[in-house]
């Protein structure tokens, strides 16, 4: 498995290419913008894209998804409880950001224990709600994509409308940090970490 992370748009949201190094099949994890900086690196690498996923519905995460949807023709997941995030730009906020509204509609509505397959890797969606109602995090091999639910030395911002602190808190004890200390972890924002580093270090869950 090959990740390559590119940190996307104005607010710097980590956009992810995971692909099977076997057969090329790939998947994208939120484009949040740069979408020709993205296409680049899927020429560049010779990606086939089969699925674009999206860790939550918030617009610094989605704003670069109608270009990787064209270019790819690949469809479009999210979780089923952050479906109403992706088709109103008030609620996602992109309305209230820089890239503009951006509104869009999922291809494939998620739920806690889907699987995502691309060439030999199978892509785990496990439910994390808290910092939105649908927020997933996404478990391939060894390592775990945490979207904006755990961060290296943080946690995701909970004082969104339908965000809650102690459901984020609860996603992160009950459901990430119970995955082996050698398990990377690749969050939203920021440098990637390890389990053990969050456990040993982080604030929130020492």
């Amino acid at each position: 498995m090959k990740v390559v992370r590119i940190p996307a748009g104005i607010y710097a949201a980590n956009c992810y290419l995971v692909d099977s190094e076997d057969s090329k099949e790939a998947i994208v994890i939120d484009p949040g913008g740069d979408e020709d900086d993205i296409i680049a690196q899927i020429k560049n690498l010779g990606l086939d894209v089969k699925y674009i996923v999206l860790t939550h519905g918030h617009g610094d995460h989605i704003a670069g998804v109608k270009g990787i949807k064209d270019y790819t023709n690949a469809p479009l997941a999210i979780h089923k409880d952050d479906e109403y995030l992706l088709k109103d730009g008030r609620s996602n906020l992109s309305s209230m950001m820089a890239m503009g509204t951006v509104e869009t509609l999922a291809d494939i509505l998620l739920e806690d224990g889907d699987e995502i397959e691309f060439g030999d890797l199978i892509a785990e969606i496990i439910h994390t709600p808290g910092h939105t109602p649908g927020g997933i995090s996404i478990k391939i091999g060894d390592s775990i994509f945490t979207g904006d639910t755990l961060f290296a030395g943080s946690i995701g911002r909970t004082d969104f409308p339908n965000s809650s602190f102690k459901d984020i808190m609860n996603s992160i004890k009950e459901r990430i940090i119970v995955y082996p200390d050698d398990t990377k972890v690749y969050p939203g924002h920021g440098p990637s970490s390890t389990i053990k580093n969050e456990k040993e270090s982080n604030p929130f869950i020492k």
